[in-house]
């Protein structure tokens, strides 16, 4: 089935983009848990005879791989392997005697680390990211600001790496699976690419299509914890309703209540743990969307928010940067104004 609609909604600013601001889309709207609109849009790439876009697509999620990460992170905080508040020196001991002593995996998660935003990936040929990351300079102090970073996503990567004795991507695919995410994966396999929107042309690997977008994620083999991560519009919708349902007492988990909450202050963008929160209209949630509402977006052109006020969620995938590098902030707010007004 290519398209869900329990109610009417209005998606005319999405047709009316196809072709300029993204060659291809999926919108799933959820109200209380169950898909109430879902459509695509659109072709795989601007070529005539291109492949339709479907709901089931797997886009390049890009940071949206951040939030299932997080997720991750925080099933082994539930494990008891992991501590929000203990200094992660035990899993990175060339911390010890430095600045970085004091990092907790609640400052990774809350992107005040202190940890730099991201690294110019021209520098990094001829580094080991992982070390490179790790050793790179603090901008604040531990605990001190927010600073959207890659890198400590990165490190946080790192970190599930080292305790899972095994690698990355079985710690993420396991978790998302266990809340029933289970179409997402890192690194595509072979003969997946004509079924993935083609993002950016790049001047270092002409068209990309079934590799990742993010030239860091890229250096690291296509496994990192701050993209990497190809997926449906349907796993993001489980990933955000296994934290909507616990604000709006559908489920039960401290833990993932405790995520959706402030923790690091910011006027631009405040942060919980792996998510994003609504600080004002000018987020790209729009101005329908109460002050509890939560999500992320992505380079590529994905976004995901929550409203726990209407118990609804909204996930946008597309692959606008094959439109080059231009701001989506003015389409996904008008999507969210639509649905959080039309649903809920």
């Amino acid at each position: 089935m290519n398209a869900i609609r329990v109610r009417t909604f209005d998606d005319a600013m999405l047709c009316d983009a196809i072709g300029t601001r993204f060659t291809a889309a999926v919108l799933r709207i959820e109200h209380r848990g169950e898909a109430v609109f879902e459509r695509a849009y659109g072709r795989l790439d601007d070529a005539p005879n291109s492949a339709p876009t479907i709901v089931t697509t797997r886009f390049d999620l890009a940071s949206l791989t951040k939030i299932a990460v997080a997720h991750a992170a925080l099933d082994a905080v539930v494990a008891g392997v992991l501590a929000l508040d203990e200094p992660l020196v035990r899993w990175f001991p060339m911390w010890r005697g430095t600045t970085h002593e004091a990092i907790t995996l609640r400052m990774l998660l809350a992107h005040t680390a202190g940890m730099q935003s991201g690294a110019d990936y021209r520098t990094l040929f001829c580094e080991n990211v992982e070390s490179f990351v790790l050793s790179r300079e603090l901008v604040a102090r531990p605990g001190e600001r927010v600073v959207y970073s890659d890198l400590g996503f990165i490190t946080l990567g790192a970190l599930l790496d080292r305790y899972s004795q095994t690698s990355l991507r079985p710690v993420v695919t396991r978790a998302l699976w266990n809340i029933g995410a289970m179409h997402s994966d890192f690194r595509p396999r072979n003969d997946d690419p004509q079924t993935i929107p083609a993002t950016e042309l790049d001047t270092w690997r002409g068209r990309v299509r079934g590799a990742v977008h993010d030239e860091k994620a890229y250096l690291l083999h296509g496994i990192a914890g701050h993209a990497g991560l190809f997926g449906t519009a349907y796993d993001i919708a489980r990933l955000t309703d296994a934290y909507l349902g616990v604000a709006t007492d559908r489920a039960m988990s401290s833990l993932r209540a405790e995520a959706i909450e402030e923790h690091g202050a910011d006027p631009i963008l405040r942060r919980g743990l792996g998510w994003a929160l609504k600080t004002s209209d000018e987020n790209s949630c729009g101005s329908v969307a109460s002050t509890r509402t939560f999500g992320h977006t992505g380079f590529t052109g994905t976004c995901v928010w929550a409203d726990p006020a209407r118990d609804t969620s909204v996930v946008l995938l597309t692959n606008a940067v094959y439109y080059g590098r231009r701001d989506l902030r003015d389409l996904r707010a008008a999507v969210c104004d639509a649905a959080f007004s039309a649903f809920g």
